[in-house]
């Protein structure tokens, strides 16, 4: 027997979802989503940290090697696993991010939509993509897998498959409130979410410290440590054929010239006219992952970006043990007392995510991405009887 539920019941169902996800973050988080916060974490005091100086800021020994020069209006290096920056150059000048924004919309979206599932896209999920978006080819009326749809996020920066997953889990609009309270949640108060596909719109910012945040935060996940990692994959055309996609961050394919940089394992690279290139890359070696944010080259063309990456992250594990920390990605109110920092990063072939010291706001992030998961799940279910029965 097949039960039917009507329109309206499905929309309200939605609408309890993306409530549900909304008052699982910090209520303070959601409710500034329109705005950067004026002041660091932690109030006025945090304003003597280094990070919230202009200029490069180190805390070399003596004898540790150099911080490289680079073009990069604003760079991060971090270690992944305890959080701790290790040098920074305007980590918090508010820059639009480009495609990078996009690491936001998959910690916001992946809990909670299943990859298995399939959706038949709608005229109406793929309304307002911004003109000249960079697109894998989603096409209205053929049926996609979720993974399918974030493979094309992840290799090709599809825009259409952003709008696609954001239709799906409350909307454009509601995918930008939930995209600004998980930032918030992880202690990332530099980000303005105008348009969740890191399209340019009007205030839309982030930086360098928040960008790397989502990163690391990201790589915790086993299913976006596995997209971000994943060089080509196939992705459906029409008439049930496919076609090959490729990863567009040079770094991890050595595409167009650049030498792939050994022990990579993401992020995401971005680009618009207004942004410039940014590029989010993180590197595994002896045990250790380094997470490099590369805002914006002066000089050196489209490539730069690349190369300013991989000399941030070769000084990074250069410098291992030979300079003292400059601040942290972790906020203050999620920092064990005493003790290291146990969480390290997750790589390709990580274990499941879980929350531990050092990774605040992931309790809060899991509540949501728990009821968020259940009920578009249902969501779609009853979609898909509605239209088997149609």
């Amino acid at each position: 027997m097949t039960i039917g539920f009507s329109s309206r019941a499905v929309r309200s169902t939605c609408l309890l979802c993306v409530a549900g996800l909304l008052t699982l973050v910090p209520a303070a988080a959601a409710a500034r989503p329109g705005r950067p916060d004026p002041l660091p974490p932690g109030g006025t005091t945090a304003r003597t940290s280094p990070l919230y100086r202009s200029g490069t800021q180190v805390r070399p020994h003596p004898g540790a090697p150099r911080v490289p020069e680079v073009s990069a209006l604003s760079w991060v290096v971090a270690d992944a696993g305890t959080g701790d920056v290790l040098a920074a150059n305007d980590a918090h000048r508010r820059l639009p991010p480009a495609s990078t924004l996009k690491t936001l919309f998959a910690l916001t979206v992946l809990p909670a939509l299943p990859g298995g599932l399939h959706h038949t896209v709608s005229t109406e999920d793929l309304s307002g993509i911004g003109p000249g978006s960079s697109l894998v080819g989603v096409v209205e009326g053929q049926t996609y897998r979720v993974s399918d749809l974030w493979n094309g996020v992840f290799l090709n920066s599809g825009n259409d498959a952003v709008h696609v997953l954001a239709s799906l889990t409350g909307g454009w609009s509601a995918t930008a409130a939930r995209m600004q309270a998980v930032a918030r949640a992880l202690g990332a108060r530099d980000t303005h979410v105008s348009s969740p596909d890191g399209y340019d719109a009007p205030g839309q910012v982030s930086s360098a410290y928040d960008l790397a945040v989502f990163g690391r935060a990201g790589l915790r996940r086993p299913d976006f440590a596995r997209y971000c990692a994943t060089v080509d994959a196939l992705f459906p055309g029409r008439d049930g054929g496919a076609y090959g996609i490729m990863n567009t961050n040079r770094l991890l394919t050595g595409a167009d010239g650049v030498a792939p940089y050994p022990g990579l394992i993401g992020v995401k690279n971005g680009y618009t006219s207004n942004a410039g290139n940014t590029l989010v890359a993180a590197a595994r070696r002896d045990g250790r992952t380094l997470v490099v944010t590369v805002m914006n080259p002066q000089d050196g063309g489209g490539h730069a970006v690349y190369e300013e990456a991989r000399a941030l992250l070769d000084w990074g594990f250069e410098a291992d043990g030979e300079v003292d920390p400059v601040g942290s990605l972790v906020p203050e109110s999620g920092r064990p007392r005493q003790g290291p920092q146990a969480a390290p990063a997750v790589t390709a072939a990580a274990k499941p995510a879980g929350d531990g010291p050092g990774w605040p706001g992931t309790g809060a992030i899991a509540g949501a991405a728990v009821l968020g998961a259940g009920v578009v799940a249902l969501v779609l279910r009853l979609r898909l009887v509605r239209d088997e029965g149609s």
